[in-house]
């Protein structure tokens, strides 16, 4: 007797249906072919202890369990549920007469229970398009594959409940959520604000120009000085994601596995903060079964690299083209996948090894063969794609004490967000370019259009403080920023003035 039963396959963040046939005949022997990896190998083990404990077996029969198409690679622990289904059905230990309607993934216990699975967002939205009926999983996951309307969506905590379901007609309760509602729940309060921030108003400032116009920014300054408190303050300024960029971002971290269980769609941006320790494979993503890296998992959101120059040199050369393309392409033999990758970079450093520049009073002082070594560990074609330098200070004991609560980060977020409205209308023809950050050289001669004053300004500021070419570009995208922030068409001396400052490591006396 021959049975289909339906699951699927991840590959990058696409879903693909494979068709589990089961056959039976007469004989003994267990066969799975389809190029299954270990963990589907030993799902036969998984399977016969779970139905055993709820009053099923695997008869002594000969089976033969064929996943098509027979090709391509299909890995992990996934499928058990989908082939203990097929087996019952294809062996007469259960009526299944509406199999062929419903998708079915999930992990078995040796008592029948159900463990989450990978990727249950992407295959819920692949079953839609694909015309079934229903997505049968893991209660842990329903949440998540729920997003995805016109699909029923049945969490499941034991194949009792889904052989019931079939055998005998028994319900299984639907999951379903508000999908606006859920977006909308957590966006206005975030885990960190920056009514906690204490001094620091022009890092603060500089953090709202670099949320408003989506640039890259470095910190610089010595221990303690609250680089990496701001920096996690960040997102909580962003503008609130669209429900396109929602469902990107979920979609890419169901594939990870990283959705927490029984929450649905991500309505905060991600913020990610690897330890510089990190590999190549780690931040761009890969192996060999090619999964997403850190610079996918902080799509949309914020990339924060604390102590920059502590990182492998290779590992923060990998990411110079993610930066420009916003996309990673992965390559192996047999596929190719691509995780999209638009982040705001966020780095940090101590301006010496011994983490403290020109202070007398420092406990530890570096050598300037010492500094050289450490500041060249970042290349120029890196800090090339960051926008913003400036250097953080240590806030004084009177600011630190006083009681008086900072601005919050609603508050900044509304003057962002209504930033970045100006550049969707400027750029609404690009499709390549959302704000500022993204301006190529054509654009920034088009929008960025200087008077006479503001030119000489610019031109006396690059020969007094020996700024680099690579900061003029720089310069003028952050100045069109601020002028967005003021509601101001035209680019003017003090939005020059102001973007001046924010180059630090363009001065003489830093990088070489």
């Amino acid at each position: 007797m021959l049975k289909k039963v339906f699951g699927s396959a991840v590959f990058g963040v696409e879903a693909t249906t494979i068709t589990v046939e089961v056959n039976v005949d007469n004989g003994v022997g267990y066969h799975l072919v389809g190029l299954p990896d270990n963990a589907i190998k030993e799902s036969n083990y998984r399977i016969a202890a779970a139905l055993q404990n709820n009053g099923f077996k695997i008869p002594g029969k000969k089976i033969i369990i064929n996943m098509s198409p027979a090709d391509l690679r299909k890995e992990g622990s996934s499928y058990d549920l989908t082939l203990a289904i097929g087996i019952l059905a294809a062996t007469g230990q259960i009526q299944a007469e509406h199999l062929d309607k419903y998708l079915i993934m999930g992990e078995l216990a040796l008592d029948g229970n159900l463990q989450p699975i990978k990727g249950s967002l992407p295959i819920a939205i692949k079953a839609q398009e694909e015309g079934y009926k229903g997505f049968i999983l893991p209660m842990q996951n329903a949440k998540e594959a729920a997003i995805v309307s016109d699909l029923e969506v049945y969490g499941v905590e034991n194949i009792k409940q889904v052989i019931d379901f079939f055998d005998k007609n028994e319900p299984i309760e639907r999951t379903t959520i508000n999908v606006q509602e859920e977006f909308y729940k957590n966006l206005d309060f975030p885990e960190f604000d920056f009514s906690d921030v204490k001094g620091q108003e022009s890092i603060k400032r500089c953090m709202e120009i670099a949320a408003a116009g989506g640039h890259n920014i470095i910190l610089i300054g010595p221990p303690g000085a609250g680089k990496t408190m701001l920096a996690k303050r960040l997102p909580s300024i962003l503008p609130p994601m669209t429900m396109r960029e929602a469902l990107e971002t979920t979609k890419i971290h169901s594939v990870a596995g990283r959705v927490k269980d029984n929450t649905g769609l991500m309505s905060q941006r991600p913020f990610r903060s690897p330890h510089h320790t990190i590999s190549n494979v780690a931040l761009v993503g890969g192996g060999s079964y090619p999964q997403p890296g850190e610079i996918s998992l902080s799509h949309n959101g914020v990339l924060f690299l604390d102590e920059l120059p502590e990182f492998k040199r290779d590992v923060l050369e990998v990411m110079r083209q993610p930066l420009e393309d916003r996309e990673v392409t992965i390559s192996r033999a047999k596929f190719t996948v691509t995780y999209p990758s638009s982040f705001m970079l966020v780095a940090s450093m101590n301006p010496s090894p011994g983490g403290y520049f020109n202070d007398p009073n420092a406990p530890v002082t570096s050598s300037p063969a010492e500094m050289q070594r450490y500041l060249s560990k970042i290349s120029g074609p890196l800090l090339d794609r960051i926008d913003i330098h400036i250097e953080v200070t240590p806030v004084p004991f009177e600011k630190l004490s006083d009681e008086r609560k900072g601005e919050a980060s609603i508050d900044i977020r509304k003057r962002v967000t209504a930033a970045r409205e100006r550049q969707t209308e400027r750029f609404q023809d690009n499709q390549n370019v959302h704000y500022n950050a993204q301006m190529n050289t054509k654009q920034i001669r088009q929008y960025c259009v200087l008077d006479d004053a503001s030119k000489n300004l610019l031109k006396t500021a690059m020969e007094r403080l020996n700024l680099s070419a690579r900061a003029y570009d720089r310069i003028l995208k952050v100045s069109r920023t601020i002028a967005d922030l003021e509601g101001v068409a035209e680019v003017n001396g003090s939005h020059i003035s102001e973007a001046i400052q924010y180059r630090s490591l363009d001065r003489d006396g830093w990088l070489g």
